[in-house]
């Protein structure tokens, strides 16, 4: 390998032992699989926490790390499953665990110190700051979002090199539409949470033909940086990860072996192959790489969900006739077959069986208890302290020292990546007795020799959290706005008053100060999204206004804040739903309040403990947005005169449309001036009954009265229904019933079912 080229870590999917199997086998540096609880991938078949020691085994022997995915948000009543867990993990040989949840990131960083933190793709970093909110976090790794073109990923890498984190970037497998950690679809169209590893994924759904003849409008091509690893590695990437937990282990065999082979070319700087027909036997929805081109263009798109390779295969043919398209998939079927033969034979001979032990016990009276242990790979022998006694010196009916009675004292043993094949006691004097207390320090001795003389960490028990202290005051309403035309809205009351901010600051940036500076009541509402000069215009707009308060939805201004000393609100799509990442916000990087989660339930927000001197808020009335988009969702929609986004899109593209599902579902696309596409549900959210279901935990609750579209309709003035949820919060019962018959039809699926 050339000293000039970097190398990366090849970072494979395992969703059940024979992917994994299969990804060792390929050339894998590295695996991530889940286990049956906490991962982003419910629908992969995952693999038990007890077949997890041989995994590793197997993985290290061929030089290939093993990193846990725990890659979700999590309700509090699973925090005490969670940590029975972690305190297994802690205690094992895995390489890292890969994390959504910043409650489980401040437990990790907090009590886990041994255990490497890689940040999940789900907590969609894109900018500087996000980076430096993670490496105060103790994250080790972070992978970066999808969307990011080979710059940014350049930049970003270096940040992150300076911060001690190393960056890997999806390469190979599907790609979501929407910026992860930000798509709510799944969510509030059956409870299925992409935030909770069980997208359903409506986006690659059919929908009723669009204007522009499309049927599946927003559905992509899958990603392939197959022909970018020259400028991956120049970008200082340290690992290129390949997507598929649910896919079987021939596909993964497949692809990590086109990586694998690809990646030595680039080593021995021979010309890289350009060619990707071995991935194309295999799953795919056809290749695209444009995102890490720079170029979000209308060929991304694809008008179908299904299997592309017998199309492409055809079209070699001369067209997708009948017969070619006969020829393709019979060539296909062969040449798959071939692939699961060598695939199945490569991991027939991978091993993953646990290790087993032969003990053979001797001892006589008043001498130590002698443990002979044999292993595949080594010998060794463990003594008592203590000296044999006969049973009949001891009162109390002692249990004599036995083969069973061994077994089930050193049965800790069988819970490693060992168990007890043999145990003798041939040369072990009959009717001979030892304390509980000798014989557990053997076990924990044998233990501890065969986990490679690492001291074992004792479960952890966390000290319990206060309950919540009820607010005295009653809740204060605030409110949102998006447009200068609702400024006049804050003369018809004394709630607070957000703005929210465009995505595309930097763009704004001058008539942003002018308007805050001119408004001193307006508190800046910072949106989920900031790449680039964005974000750096962000910080800067920080730096020139010092609002006394700010509402945040991106990790990176909240490190920017707490830089800057300004108080903060986590904003609601920061994803909070555990007492834990409120505790994280709060103590590492001095946040004043949060906003709920509007994905949780009553039930699961009950039990959530509010830390000392912080503030909880609620959103009770917002248009019920679905995913937030890089792409241009009007390509297949409405079509578009442009094939290409480009900065002039962002800052002045102004445009609104929508699409129904087979099932008669209505969604709405919206581009306004400044933001990046979005997409919301037919029906705006209202949840009228938490103002009374959960007393006296809230701070506040929050309106959004920005002017989206939604098939909602409002039969009053936004003076009228602010007046409305006033009356309501000031306990009004009928404000409930007159807010409902104003505004309708109305959505609260998520407050009733939860994720």
């Amino acid at each position: 390998m050339s000293p000039n080229i970097k190398k990366i870590e090849l970072l494979a999917p395992g969703g059940d032992i024979d992917s994994i199997k299969a990804a060792i086998a390929a050339g894998a540096d590295a695996v991530y699989c889940g286990l049956h609880r906490f991962n982003a991938r419910n629908r992969a078949e995952n693999i038990a926490v007890e077949a997890l020691p041989g995994i590793v085994r197997l993985a290290h022997k061929h030089n290939c790390a093993v990193f846990i995915t725990l890659n979700i948000i999590i309700v509090e009543s699973e925090i005490p499953a969670l940590l029975t867990l972690l305190n297994r993990l802690v205690n094992s040989a895995i390489d890292g665990v890969i994390v959504q949840d910043l409650g489980l990131l401040y437990l990790l960083s907090r009590y886990y110190k041994t255990l490497p933190i890689h940040a999940s793709t789900q907590l969609t970093t894109h900018n500087q700051g996000q980076i430096e909110f993670l490496s105060r976090l103790g994250a080790t790794r972070v992978n970066l979002s999808r969307e990011l073109s080979l710059a940014e990923i350049a930049d970003l890498t270096a940040v992150a090199h300076k911060n001690n984190l190393l960056t890997e970037v999806f390469v190979h497998g599907s790609n979501c539409l929407s910026f992860s950690g930000l798509c709510y679809f799944s969510s509030v169209h059956g409870g299925n949470s992409g935030n909770r590893g069980r997208c359903s994924q409506p986006c690659r759904n059919q929908y009723l033909t669009t204007a522009a003849g499309k049927e599946f409008p927003l559905n992509l091509k899958d990603n392939s940086a197959f022909s970018d690893l020259a400028e991956l590695a120049a970008s200082g990437v340290d690992s290129i990860k390949i997507e598929g937990r649910i896919k079987k282990f021939h596909y993964v065999y497949t692809v990590v072996k086109a990586f694998r082979k690809q990646l030595q070319r680039l080593y021995r700087q021979d010309v890289l192959k350009a060619e990707d027909s071995e991935l194309r036997k295999v799953f795919n929805r056809d290749f695209t790489d444009s995102f890490l081109r720079g170029d979000i263009n209308h060929n991304m798109f694809i008008d179908s969900p299904r299997d592309y390779s017998a199309v492409y295969r055809s079209q070699m043919y001369g067209g997708t006739t009948d017969v070619n398209l006969e020829r393709a998939k019979r060539e296909l079927y062969d040449e798959k077959t071939v692939i699961i033969n060598e695939a199945e034979q490569k991991i027939a001979k991978l091993r993953i069986e646990k290790i087993p032990v032969r003990i053979r016990v001797s001892g006589k009276i008043a001498t130590p208890l002698t443990l002979s242990v044999e292993t595949p790979d080594d010998t060794f022998l463990v003594y008592s302290k203590a000296e044999l006694a006969p049973v009949y010196a001891n009162s109390g009916g002692a249990e004599c020292i036995g083969s069973e009675m061994l077994r089930q004292r050193l049965k800790r043993i069988d819970e490693t990546e060992y168990f007890i094949a043999e145990l003798t006691t041939d040369t072990l004097q009959e009717n001979l007795y030892l304390s509980f207390k000798e014989l557990a320090a053997l076990k924990k001795e044998i233990v501890f020799i065969l986990n490679g003389r690492k001291k074992k960490f004792a479960p952890l028990t966390l000290p319990p959290l206060s309950a919540y202290k009820e607010q005295k005051n009653s809740p204060s309403l605030s409110i949102l706005i998006a447009s200068k035309d609702d400024l006049y809205l804050s003369r018809e009351t004394d709630a607070e008053m957000f703005f929210q901010l465009p995505d595309s600051l930097a763009g704004n940036y001058d008539e942003l100060i002018k308007l805050f500076k001119g408004n001193k009541n307006l508190i800046p509402w910072f949106s989920t999204v900031l790449i680039g000069e964005d974000y750096h215009a962000a910080v800067a707009l920080l730096q020139k206004l010092k609002p006394e308060k700010i509402v945040v939805n991106n990790t990176g201004i909240a490190w920017a804040a707490y830089k800057q000393e300004i108080p903060w609100i986590a904003g609601p799509y920061l994803n909070s739903v555990n007492s834990y990442s409120l505790l994280c916000i709060k103590e590492r990087f001095n946040c004043s309040g949060a906003f709920l989660s509007n994905e949780l339930a009553g039930k699961q927000i009950k039990p959530i403990k509010n830390p000392d001197a912080f503030k909880l808020y609620y959103s009770l009335y917002h248009p019920l947005p679905l995913m937030t988009s890089r792409q241009c969702l009007f390509q297949q929609v409405t079509g578009c005169e442009k094939n290409s986004v480009d900065s002039h899109c962002i800052q002045q593209c102004e445009k609104s449309s929508a699409i129904t599902n087979l099932k008669n579902d209505t969604f709405y696309l919206t581009k306004t001036a400044g933001n990046y596409h979005r997409l919301y549900d037919e029906y705006t959210f209202l949840n009228t009954d938490i103002v009374t279901d959960i007393k006296n935990l809230f701070a506040g609750f929050f309106i959004d009265l920005s002017t989206i579209q939604t098939g909602t309709g409002i039969q009053v003035s936004k003076p009228k229904l602010i007046r409305l949820f006033e009356d309501l919060l000031a306990g009004n019962q009928r404000a409930a019933k007159e807010i409902k018959q104003s505004v309708y039809p109305t959505s609260s699926r998520q407050y009733q079912k939860g994720i």
